[in-house]
């Protein structure tokens, strides 16, 4: 069942449907992350915009895809960081309900396409064509993204969880080394299951 549904996944029409889906989403959170742009220190920009870097990535990612290469280090740096920050914000908008025992309609929309974020990015594995190298590449930009966010504070801004802060950065730091290790074990250790591209 899983291999047919991994091939299914490398048909060119849904490659071209998640690019545009991917491309609207990423649009549409440097918008959201505008605000918090919009007051960053300019050697801190490209830090800020999480989620939607990550989607970025998975965007050049199905470019590729859909021109029948693979860039390698863009697929170690869009699994790990899809995966990192699709279930953060899963988590992140996890405890705003609890804390307030309540969440808007976008928390939920958010909870939804983060979630997304992140499988969609794991789905893929076997079509990626990473070496040990693009990980290890993938990895410091990702860990050096989480001392600019929790030494520097330029994390994204959930103001009823600012008490929480250090958890937070603690929890995120355990996630990276969460999200590296899925990287490696599904897309670099041997005998990995992995697919010839059929795009």
């Amino acid at each position: 069942m899983f291999k047919p549904f991994i091939y299914f996944l490398g048909q060119r029409k849904i490659l071209f449907l998640l690019l545009i889906i991917n491309t609207l989403g990423t649009i549409y959170g440097y918008v959201w992350y505008n605000s918090q742009l919009a007051i960053t220190p300019p050697k801190f920009l490209i830090f800020v915009p999480d989620s939607p870097t990550a989607s970025l990535f998975f965007v050049f990612v199905l470019v590729a895809f859909l021109l029948r290469k693979n860039w390698p280090l863009i697929e170690s740096l869009a699994i790990i960081t899809l995966f990192k920050y699709g279930i953060w914000a899963v988590i992140m908008n996890i405890l705003v309900y609890v804390k307030t025992g309540t969440l808007g309609l976008d928390g939920y929309m958010l909870i939804f396409s983060h979630f997304c974020m992140a499988l969609q990015g794991l789905l893929y594995a076997p079509y990626y064509r990473m070496k040990l190298i693009h990980i290890i590449i993938a990895a410091i930009w990702t860990l050096h993204n989480d001392v600019i966010d929790y030494v520097f504070f330029m994390l994204p801004k959930y103001s009823v969880l600012e008490e929480f802060i250090p958890q937070i950065g603690y929890f995120t730091f355990w996630l990276s080394i969460l999200s590296i290790l899925i990287a490696y074990y599904l897309c670099v250790r041997p005998n990995r299951f992995k697919l010839e591209k059929n795009f």
